[in-house]
């Protein structure tokens, strides 16, 4: 292989962010100038959901960053992963020696990947960099992994706007819109048989903490339950953040008759997404992808509470609702009997991971200037 290859090193730890980054892993690997190295991390590997099996069946795998102990969940657990985290990518680094690493979002493997690449002297790649998640505690390390980037790829112009005020130079930045949106014509609607395996639901419940105690998180999922005891419910299992035990206590002694199901592949989401839009049904949750991908093809969606206050969103495919049961109920009654009109998205229009790609094949990364950050102002 030659020398002259750039060598793109990408981090995915969690499989939903493996979903955004996967249009973008193959766009890299479509260009002739880019080796394409992924670096598998955190919650990837937490028995018993190791789904890094999907990520090394698909692209193969150049490493792993082992950071969650499974049963170890808080800020004080993270704190913990975070540390191990950044010292194992540090020797990843040396070993790859990449010619730049790629993170998305917000999480504690990218925050841990970021601050290895950035002490280490590489250069970092940021996705999804200035967007506004006001109710959840990751916004702080979104900001803070833009502070350590050196090239930004915002989804949409008003997150451009925000990275350019933090100070970032305006010609590293980017704007490309969401991978989230790239694919999502070519996924097809979840078929009968599918469709029925997963009690064929009216309601697909996704919920994630926000950084509570674990009391206040099962709280608030016990009244989702509620606001639907007279439809059928599939729920996802949330993330690995902190709260996440009392969203499982939830779903474990749910006073309904629910379907669980611990994760979905995305296309099987996507599809699943596609059907039960299709048949009056709507995502209830605090997910981006109530947001992002619902607008896009045609689901409508609740969201509770503050997780994803700030974000941008497409009018018309979204109610929100508080974390009240008569809120929940009432926003999803709304939601479902409305006439949503698709409108422009605002993260794009699913050409994303080749905007991505195109940048970073045509990228020096040699330059003193791309590394030697300084303040705009």
């Amino acid at each position: 292989m030659s020398d002259e290859l750039k060598k793109i090193m990408i981090v995915t730890g969690t499989r939903a962010e493996f979903g955004l980054l996967r249009p973008v892993m193959y766009a890299v690997h479509a260009q002739e100038q880019c080796e394409l190295r992924i670096i598998v991390a955190g919650s990837h590997l937490v028995q018993p959901a190791v789904t890094f099996r999907e990520v090394k069946a698909e692209f193969g795998i150049a490493d792993t960053i082992p950071m969650q102990t499974a049963g170890q969940v808080g800020r004080l657990a993270d704190v913990e992963s975070l540390g191990k985290g950044i010292s194992r990518f540090g020797r990843s680094l040396e070993m790859n020696d990449p010619d730049c690493v790629v993170v998305l979002g917000d999480r504690i493997e990218a925050f841990a990947a970021a601050s290895a690449a950035s002490i280490g002297g590489y250069p970092l790649v940021h996705i999804h960099g200035g967007d506004r998640a006001e109710g959840v505690a990751d916004e702080a390390m979104r900001h803070a992994i833009t502070k350590l980037a050196n090239i930004h790829f915002p989804a949409t112009q008003t997150s451009a706007d925000r990275i350019i005020k933090m100070g970032e130079d305006p010609a590293s930045v980017h704007v490309v819109g969401s991978s989230s949106i790239d694919g999502l014509d070519e996924i097809p609607a979840m078929g009968d048989g599918a469709f029925a395996e997963l009690g064929s639901p009216e309601v697909v419940v996704l919920m994630h903490p926000i950084g509570r105690g674990d009391a206040d998180e099962q709280a608030v999922m016990e009244l989702v339950f509620k606001a639907f005891e007279d439809k059928k419910v599939l729920v996802l299992h949330p993330n690995l953040d902190p709260g996440r035990r009392g969203i499982m206590a939830a779903i474990e002694s749910a006073p309904i008759d629910v379907q669980v199901v611990p994760q979905l592949v995305r296309t099987q989401f996507v599809g699943l997404l596609k059907r039960i839009g299709a048949a009056g049904g709507a995502l209830v949750g605090n997910s981006s992808a109530g947001l992002i991908e619902c607008s896009a093809i045609g689901c409508p969606s609740v969201d509770i509470g503050d997780r994803q206050s700030g974000r941008e969103r497409c009018v018309g495919w979204t109610s929100h609702g508080d974390e009240d049961t008569h809120s929940i109920r009432g926003a999803f009654d709304t939601i479902t009997h409305s006439d949503c009109v698709r409108s422009a998205h605002p993260y794009g229009d699913g050409h994303t991971g080749e905007r991505i790609a195109k940048i970073l094949a045509s990228t020096d990364f040699s330059t003193s200037s791309l590394i030697r950050k300084q303040c705009s102002y």
